[in-house]
């Protein structure tokens, strides 16, 4: 299979080089040459087939030509490792519960699935692999725990300095190891133009062996689509149209719920649901797509201004704006309307997080609008991780799971960057 670039579809390279490039020389992001459809009746099977059953479908189905079939299986043994099951919060609405990995976030199946794959594709075992990753959030802790002790591989995030709950900076600024924290005095895009740039620079990536585990990375962008798959296989059987409602900051997570559905799996609509960072919604109501500077919100993990993987989007509808607009709804919220969202559910049973109430708040007026649907939203980290917003809300403590509450015993270490490209480089460059 070969990748081409979303700037350039003449540009094409192998997944070795997709992978462990990340990102195309033109600042495109790869995508497959082709997408492969799977047969209705193995569509209909996987409700009686296992998570890592499906797994070994869908990820056969997409890189058979370029991995056997025990590495295939070795990829997804060590990515489904927990379970992503759904839960009935109201009548024909679920919640995709995503946070049953390591750093309680949906991002634990991308970056799991992104370090061994990488570790896989590395011809040249004696140079130093050196992942950067910028996060608001989550993927911080999901690919710095991904990767944390990996022979041959250094990550370095980068994060906006006091713009990510304490929660999620304890689980990727107290690893040590192969960890190093970046603490950049700006926003969390100011931290992705940082690390795009450094992959761009001819001179930096002559002297370093440079690589992305964000989601402009094919390989933790790709195997997100595995839990759609899951999610649909176990919805009760019905007649009724089945629609998706997507908490999106960088849109990587619907982008591979699209992926998903163009594979075969029969989801009817796709909702998009974001904070007051609302470019895409805005774009999805007809306005041309416009990036704008970021705004902090309690949903902080999708406060971005310029979404890295809408030219993905593009891609997947193959540049046909009508059919995008058509197939994904976008809604926007404040705080205040996600604050009230995590209160009205409580007491229903549900607990949820700032992330998963936009999410909860899109379905609920997309299905509102439009009678006949079963809805699933995706439910993407703990309650706990965003602690401080949660038990504001609810005027009650959370009670943490153990391996949550064990990282705020740690000690936090990070170094202390401005958003400046030069001072950046400057950091690599010593790292030679």
């Amino acid at each position: 299979m070969k990748y081409y670039s979303t700037n350039n579809h003449k540009h094409q390279v192998g997944l070795s080089e997709a992978v462990i490039k990340g990102l195309a020389p033109d600042n495109g992001l790869y995508m497959p040459e082709r997408i492969p459809v799977l047969p209705n009746d193995l569509i209909e099977k996987m409700s009686e087939m296992s998570f890592r059953e499906i797994g070994y479908a869908v990820i056969g189905a997409l890189f058979s030509e370029d991995l056997t079939e025990k590495q295939i299986h070795e990829l997804v043994d060590h990515t489904l490792s927990f379970d992503a099951p759904i839960v009935e919060v109201e009548e024909d609405l679920y919640s995709l519960e995503l946070f049953h990995g390591p750093t309680l976030a949906f991002k634990d199946v991308g970056a799991r699935f992104c370090s061994k794959l990488m570790s896989m594709l590395v011809e040249d075992k004696s140079k130093t692999l050196r992942v950067l990753v910028a996060t608001s959030g989550d993927t911080g802790s999901a690919v710095a725990n991904g990767f944390l002790g990996v022979e041959g591989v250094e990550v370095i995030i980068l994060f906006p300095k006091g713009k990510v709950s304490k929660l999620q900076e304890k689980q990727f600024t107290t690893l040590g190891q192969n960890i190093t924290a970046l603490e950049v005095e700006g926003v969390f895009d100011d931290c992705q133009t940082l690390v795009k740039q450094a992959f761009l620079d001819r001179e930096l990536n002559e002297k370093l062996m440079l690589t992305s585990a964000n989601s402009i990375n094919i390989a933790r962008w790709i195997p997100q689509s595995l839990y759609y798959f899951y999610a649909f296989s176990r919805l009760p059987k019905t007649s009724k149209k089945v629609a998706f409602a997507v908490p999106s900051g960088n849109f990587g997570n619907i982008g591979a719920g699209i992926l998903a559905q163009q594979m075969g799996l029969p989801i009817a609509q796709f909702v998009a649901a974001t904070n007051v960072n609302k470019v895409v919604p805005e774009y999805l109501h007809g306005f041309p797509f416009k990036a704008k500077p970021s705004i902090p919100t309690v949903s902080n993990s999708m406060d971005v201004g310029n979404p890295s993987n809408f030219p993905r989007l593009l891609a997947l509808y193959g540049g046909d704006e009508k059919r995008f607009r058509e197939n994904v709804k976008g809604y926007f919220y404040t705080d205040e309307q996600t604050v009230e969202a995590i209160q009205a559910i409580q007491p229903k049973g549900y607990t949820l997080d700032p992330h998963g109430a936009v999410g909860y708040l899109g379905l609920k007026d997309f299905m509102a609008e439009n009678p006949g649907y079963v809805g699933v939203f995706l439910e993407t980290a703990h309650p706990g991780k965003f602690r401080d917003v949660v038990e504001e809300a609810l005027g009650e403590k959370l009670i943490l799971p153990e391996r949550l509450a064990a990282f705020l015993e740690g000690e936090k270490k990070v170094i202390p960057m401005g958003k400046s490209f030069e001072e950046f480089k400057g950091y690599l460059e010593g790292l030679v």
